[in-house]
């Protein structure tokens, strides 16, 4: 068996095209574009370039985008005298605090200062909590991106077993909730999970959200599954892998994501939706921008 790639290229390029066409329409009934703002705290290079692209990615659908750098030296206090302006700025529908932030800076006071309409991130508390409730909120990027990939693969998911392989709060617990929702019957494994190859195995549709690379092996995969490979590694010889070995899942799934190209480019695209839904529902409008 040969696995079919499923190519996140292609399909965040229609994710943006859609959102092009929602935030031209906003504009037309609003006189205005939604506003996203990112800001960076510190000289990270890779957070260098994941905030030019967002901005990037951002004004080419249409929106009005900014970056805002502050000193590595700034303070909680001032970060958050920063996110309490943006709070209260009517031309602001979305924002987000690039991570990691230096040391002096909290992660958790981040998230939680943030309006949660205004977190297209969706890693504040109240929509954690909206989430697991199954109310509407703002989802974070990457479980959403991962859900259209599956629905991409044509896979089935209402009684189909899932396995999430990683618990954080970003990827591996928002992702299970949200295939819950679609009636599959989830498992969340993780580092002290037993013989996670077993479990593995068990999977219809294994999402692999742990940071080490080439963990998951071919022998770890259920002939004909849908793999989707969230992790972003690097090997010693520079080159990019994910957390499934992808050569040896390839040979048993039916379908997979590569890495990269697989899951990445879905994470900034569903950024940009998140932005257009909060501004369609800051404006009272019938939301159009989420595509989950």
């Amino acid at each position: 068996m040969s696995a079919t790639v499923i190519d996140g290229k292609a399909a965040a390029a229609r994710v943006r095209e859609r959102v092009a066409g929602g935030v031209a329409a906003f504009r037309a009934r609003h006189g205005r574009p939604p506003g996203l703002v990112g800001i960076q705290v510190g000289d990270d290079p890779a957070s260098e370039i994941y905030q030019r692209n967002k901005q990037k990615q951002a004004e080419d659908v249409g929106m009005a985008a900014r970056r805002l750098k502050l000193p590595g030296e700034t303070t909680q206090g001032e970060l958050d005298a920063l996110i309490d302006e943006l709070n209260a700025d009517p031309a602001v529908d979305g924002m987000l605090v690039q991570l990691p932030v230096p040391g002096q800076i909290a992660e958790p006071l981040i998230a939680a200062r943030i309006h949660p309409d205004k977190d297209v991130d969706g890693f504040s508390p109240v929509n954690v909590g909206r989430l697991v409730r199954g109310e509407p909120g703002l989802v974070p990027c990457t479980p959403s991106g991962v859900m259209w990939l599956i629905r991409e693969a044509g896979v089935a998911l209402e009684g189909a077993r899932a396995v999430v392989v990683g618990r954080s709060l970003i990827v591996g617990k928002p992702m299970a909730l949200l295939l819950l929702a679609e009636n599959a019957t989830v498992t969340v494994a993780h580092s002290r999970t037993r013989d996670l190859a077993a479990v593995c195995r068990e999977a219809d549709v294994l999402v692999v959200a742990v940071g080490r690379a080439e963990m998951v092996r071919g022998d770890w995969v259920k002939p004909g599954a849908c793999v989707i490979d969230v992790g972003m590694n690097r090997r010693d010889d520079g080159r990019l892998c994910g957390d499934v070995h992808y050569a040896e899942a390839a040979e048993v799934a039916g379908s997979i994501t590569p890495v990269p190209g697989g899951v990445g480019p879905m994470t900034i695209a569903y950024l940009l939706a998140n932005t257009l839904l909060a501004a369609e529902r800051r404006e009272g409008d019938e939301p159009t921008g989420g595509i989950v």
